[in-house]
């Protein structure tokens, strides 16, 4: 089988391609892939690493704010839109694909459409509670549209006959994932409750100042922190720390470890009680899939709010608790996790609503609609 996947620009599009060709690859060993993405995003640079080929598309999104700079940028995009789909028609019919997969961002717009022209089945995965600008664009041409949240079904509108809710690949990639002794390479006790906190892999400046305000409500409690600055934000808050208190950064002080970064996060999921981060959409299927509570602080600086979406799907159902920027600061954010840290059976019951939200088999829902679409194309021929 010969699958061409699309998606790009954030790392949200990229790992659940990812993770959803590695199980394709699982499944079946002779399978051929080609990646097509932008030529300066994330994804020329991951998807190479990961041992896939890769061709590259110059395309761009549109400006929101139509300024008179603003219609003209968008002229250009149309223009740029134009000639990526001649371009991505010659992609796909050198490469011949069976199947196309958009996992969003701009470049699966061209991709995608293209691929629906030339009557190749198509699929498309939609991974926030907020249907982005492309996936709209698309649902009217592709075969098939795979999403992680129910909120998301009635936007696609006419065509919600063609959605399957399916999860997120990246669920399926962690599920198996259980606590280990991980946190004691971060110098914390194992067995002792965790919460971690993060504001993703670059960090969240607001985050982190509200935590180093909340340093002295966090320490010496009967539960223990570990707080991922992003690189960029490390120095200074440890070196503001060690001013004001005896803090010393590779030891877990008064019961609060800080580090820049964390490699393996999935596997520290596993292995922590609470988790407190923002609300994107790999981040919560992954806590989905593991089971983890937690405590969602939604970026105001995303396209049309859909991190808030997406934390208030959670929250609804009894996963999480949702923690507005607006409304962060250290009283609040120490409040909401003492109220949980203290109370064991509250996290229990957050934890079995998590798990009950998480497709552990994301992929293999989507490999079986891939599959069904496979059967219907030969029955049509």
């Amino acid at each position: 089988m010969k699958i061409l996947v699309t998606g790009g620009g954030t790392g949200g599009h990229i790992y659940p391609a990812l993770a959803l060709m590695n199980r394709m690859k699982e499944l079946d060993s002779e399978a051929e892939f080609l990646y097509v993405g932008t030529h300066r995003g994330l994804e020329s640079t991951i998807v190479p690493n990961q041992g896939y080929n890769f061709e590259s598309l110059r395309v761009e999104g549109f400006k929101r704010k139509l300024s008179f700079q603003g219609i003209k940028y968008n002229i250009k995009t149309i223009q740029l839109f134009v000639t990526s789909i001649n371009k991505a028609k010659k992609i796909v019919r050198k490469f011949e694909p069976d199947v196309v997969i958009g996992t969003g961002g701009y470049v699966s717009a061209p991709v995608c459409y293209a691929a629906s022209k030339l009557n190749i089945p198509t699929l498309i995965h939609e991974q926030n509670s907020v249907v982005g600008l492309t996936n709209k664009f698309l649902a009217k041409h592709v075969s098939a549209i795979a999403i992680c949240f129910d909120e998301a079904r009635d936007q696609f509108g006419k065509h919600k006959e063609k959605v399957v809710y399916t999860g997120n690949p990246r669920a399926q990639e962690v599920a198996d994932l259980v606590q280990t002794d991980v946190l004691s390479e971060y110098q914390l006790d194992p067995e002792k409750p965790t919460v971690l906190i993060f504001g993703g892999s670059q960090g969240a400046s607001r985050i982190n100042e509200t935590v180093k305000n909340s340093w002295p409500q966090l320490t010496n409690k009967p539960y223990q922190t570990l707080f991922v600055t992003g690189k960029n934000h490390y120095d200074p808050i440890v070196k503001e720390w060690k001013e004001s208190t005896h803090f010393v950064s590779d030891s877990a002080s008064n019961g609060v470890r800080i580090v820049p970064y964390i490699n393996n996060l999935p596997e520290v999921f596993a292995s922590v009680s609470l988790v407190v981060s923002r609300s994107g959409a790999t981040t919560l299927s992954e806590l989905t899939s593991l089971g983890i509570p937690s405590i969602l602080i939604p970026s105001p600086n995303v396209t049309e709010d859909h991190q808030t979406k997406n934390a208030q799907s959670l929250e609804k159902k009894g996963a999480a608790l949702v923690l507005k920027e607006e409304e962060l600061n250290a009283v609040n954010l120490v409040g909401k996790i003492d109220l949980l840290m203290n109370d064991k059976e509250k996290r229990k019951t957050m934890s079995h609503a998590s798990k009950q939200l998480g497709k552990q088999n994301a992929s293999d829902l989507i490999i079986n609609i891939i599959v069904n679409l496979l059967k219907d194309e030969t029955l049509r021929r």
